[in-house]
């Protein structure tokens, strides 16, 4: 029988992607007797209650006339180290490499006169983005990847273009994932009322507004949606574009129609009202919002960009369809509310989907196995 490990797990804990992906590991892998402890600058979204097997370690930052930008990374370093050290963590799994693998790599190199602290590394994205605007990043950024002992990204996709931009290829892919339980549609007659009092549709869009989601777009579609589908609009998240996004909804005469509603913790509820989800971004590496959404039986309306086509099935669960066609996006929310029938069956099938490829209880046991495949790699094989 393999002992439970003992494992650290650091993040941002913003609204983000990668925030809600390494809080829901850790809750699972709580839920399966691992021990979790979260190194972070503050407590993960999703991470709500702590548990005797959820524990979280907040990184203390200096205030030191000197600095002129607080030092994140060392001070993460440090706590990782103290962490790893006091409860004698197996691991620490780092999300984004820039700059949690390298305060990882510092830890460990700090640990190292007792022993060796495996660090797994996972890809989100933004690694990749960053080198792509300053390519000054891309030698710290490739050192992180490669003295990580083991890294995963989260889509064939992401995993291709890391290979190609840092000349690296052992890369295990391993998709992010939904609780089908925790995830599923459930009727919201109040929520729905409160949105739709007219019996509206409603559209869904969930992000953090960062210009690379292209959030504005979802105001431009939906403009030209009402002009023939009585609908409503929730935009869900907070970031730099939700100015410009009030802005448009103003310039449109949209008030009272789209409701931006900030973030919410409750994604569930307001999946389970709505009839399609917008995600019209310039780049997803993954698409964690287009997967929770089909979890909900809500069709998806996104761009074919990244990882969304290994998520998205055209036509199937969604339509994917070129970014910045907003018009060709509009077309298609308009005809599938028009089309109850066939909304719901890809509804129906986006959920099978959801069920089928991504959900925890396939996706855990490939972490699990991976941190048991780098440990018996770096040291004593694992009982």
């Amino acid at each position: 029988m393999t002992r439970p490990l003992k494992i650290g797990i650091t993040c941002y804990p913003t609204y983000g992607g990668s925030g809600i992906v390494a809080a829901e590991l850790g809750k699972e892998l709580a839920r399966r007797g691992h021990t979790v402890h979260f190194i972070a600058a503050a407590l993960p979204t999703r991470l709500t209650e702590l548990s005797e097997r959820l524990f979280f370690h907040e990184v203390e930052m200096l205030d030191y006339p000197l600095f002129e930008y607080l030092p994140y990374d060392m001070a993460l370093a440090t706590k990782q180290f103290r962490v790893a050290r006091e409860y004698e963590l197996d691991l620490l799994h780092v999300h984004y490499a820039i700059p949690h693998a390298i305060s990882a790599y510092l830890a460990r190199e700090m640990l190292r006169p007792h022993r060796y602290l495996p660090v797994i590394t996972t890809l989100h994205g933004t690694d990749i983005t960053l080198v792509g605007r300053d390519r000054s990043y891309l030698p710290i950024t490739r050192f992180g990847i490669a003295q990580s002992d083991g890294v995963t990204a989260v889509s064939q996709y992401l995993r291709r273009a890391t290979c190609e931009i840092f000349g690296l290829g052992d890369i295990r892919v391993i998709p992010n994932f939904i609780n089908g339980e925790e995830y599923a549609r459930r009727p919201h007659p109040e929520l729905r009322e409160r949105f739709a009092p007219s019996g509206e549709k409603v559209l869904v869009h969930i992000s953090n507004f960062r210009p690379i989601k292209r959030a504005p777009d979802c105001v431009e579609i939906f403009a030209r949606v009402v002009e023939r589908v009585p609908a409503s609009l929730i935009m869900i998240g907070d970031g730099p574009d939700r100015a410009r996004v009030e802005w448009l909804v103003e310039r449109h005469g949209l008030t009272g129609r789209v409701h931006c509603v900030g973030k919410q913790p409750n994604i569930v509820d307001f999946l389970s009202i709505a009839d399609l989800l917008l995600l019209p971004s310039e780049m997803e590496a993954f698409g964690l919002a287009a997967l929770e959404a089909m979890a909900c039986e809500v069709p998806v309306i996104a761009s074919r960009t990244g990882g969304l086509p290994e998520v998205v099935e055209d036509g199937v669960t969604g339509c994917l369809l070129p970014c910045g066609e907003i018009a060709a996006m509009a077309e298609a929310v308009i005809r599938l509310l028009r089309d109850d029938a066939q909304r719901r069956e890809m509804g129906r099938r986006a959920r099978e989907r959801a069920l089928a490829e991504f959900s925890s209880e396939r996706i855990i046991p490939m972490y699990e196995a991976y941190y048991r495949e780098v440990l018996a790699r770096t040291s004593e094989p694992q009982q």
